[in-house]
């Protein structure tokens, strides 16, 4: 029975280090591709391996072996500098990039991303998904297609070089993140931002500031693949019947390949 035990877990410590991992979503800020309360599947290999692609930091080793660069678009689960925690943001800018955002718009390279409204998004409220807005914004409430209460977000599309799109959330004009001076991204790092533009605290924000500045791509843990599970906040783990009460299940098997969000 030992050596079972033992085998199992070295089983489940090779498969979450080198191959897939789960991580949940805790907050609104990658919405509307990901609600609270989403689980996603984290590709482990598509970057190569660094000391945080391991649980518990064991092996711990400065640098990545078989590194491999993110590409503009991507989903990805990061360790946030001078933190123990995870994040999740998308991929805006590489290594020698150029990145600026002016009156909200999405600047890379000195040209602007293509960006196109989009109607409104919506979310249906439930007990992790309130209809939260930022500072200066107005709730706006609707129902969905199958007449549950709902929060209209105003989206917009964009489009980034390479051709990646996705859609983003502008609620406000908000001066403190939608006005960014030209920076050049370092390099060995990537350029992150929440497609919830107003409540997101990314790259466009130093560590001081709240944000997580530019991020190392040693602090990569993995790519977002996948939905693998939805919950709207209302299961408990006594009552194992509301696991699936509360599931939200035309999420599971979403893509993140930042094409059709």
């Amino acid at each position: 029975m030992p050596r079972l035990i033992v085998s199992v877990l070295l089983l489940a410590w090779v498969i979450r280090s080198f191959i897939f991992a789960p991580f949940n979503i805790p907050s609104g800020s990658m919405l509307p591709a990901l609600y609270i309360g989403d689980y996603v599947m984290v590709s482990k290999w598509p970057y190569g391996f660094s000391r945080y692609s391991f649980p518990w930091g064991f092996p711990s080793f400065d640098g990545r072996i078989f590194s491999s660069l993110p590409e503009r678009g991507d989903v990805v689960v990061f360790r946030a500098p001078g933190t123990e925690e995870d994040f999740i943001k998308r991929v805006v800018g590489l290594p020698g990039d150029t990145v600026e955002v002016q009156g909200g718009m999405l600047i890379v390279n000195g040209k602007p991303v293509p960006r196109e409204q989009a109607g409104t998004f919506t979310m249906p409220i439930s007990a992790n998904s309130p209809c939260r807005v930022v500072a200066g914004a107005t709730p706006m409430f609707g129902r969905t297609d199958g007449g549950a209460s709902a929060c209209l977000y105003p989206v917009y599309r964009e489009t980034l070089p390479g051709g990646r799109s996705y859609q983003v959330i502008d609620q406000v004009s908000n001066p403190r993140g939608d006005d960014v001076a030209p920076i050049k991204v370092p390099g060995g790092h990537v350029f992150l931002m929440g497609d919830n533009r107003d409540d997101s605290l990314d790259s466009r924000f130093s560590v001081k500031e709240g944000g997580i500045g530019f991020v190392p791509i040693e602090n990569l843990v993995g790519r977002a693949a996948f939905i693998f599970w939805s919950t709207d906040g209302t299961a408990e783990y006594a009552k194992p019947w509301t696991w699936f009460t509360a599931l939200r299940g035309g999420r599971i098997a979403s893509a993140l390949d930042g094409q059709s969000q």
